[in-house]
């Protein structure tokens, strides 16, 4: 992931975190702000590690996992 990758998904959810000005509860605000937090940081997350498998219980081996075991 590059910075200019990173910047593009933040920029996005920029419009989200301004209309929380909006919000007149405290705990509204909060969890919103904590939605939008999470969903980028999964994006990110995603993104910087590589495609999601569709099984997510399927065992795959990386490099460093196979390299210990020997």
């Amino acid at each position: 992931m590059t910075k200019a990758d990173y910047m593009a998904l933040a920029e996005a959810r920029f419009e989200q975190l301004t209309n929380l000005q909006k919000q007149t509860d405290f705990y509204a605000y909060e969890k919103e702000f904590d939605a939008i937090w999470t969903d980028l940081g999964r994006t990110v997350l995603e993104q910087s590690i590589g495609p999601v498998p569709k099984d997510k219980r399927k065992k795959t081996s990386s490099a460093a996992d196979t390299e210990n075991s020997k």
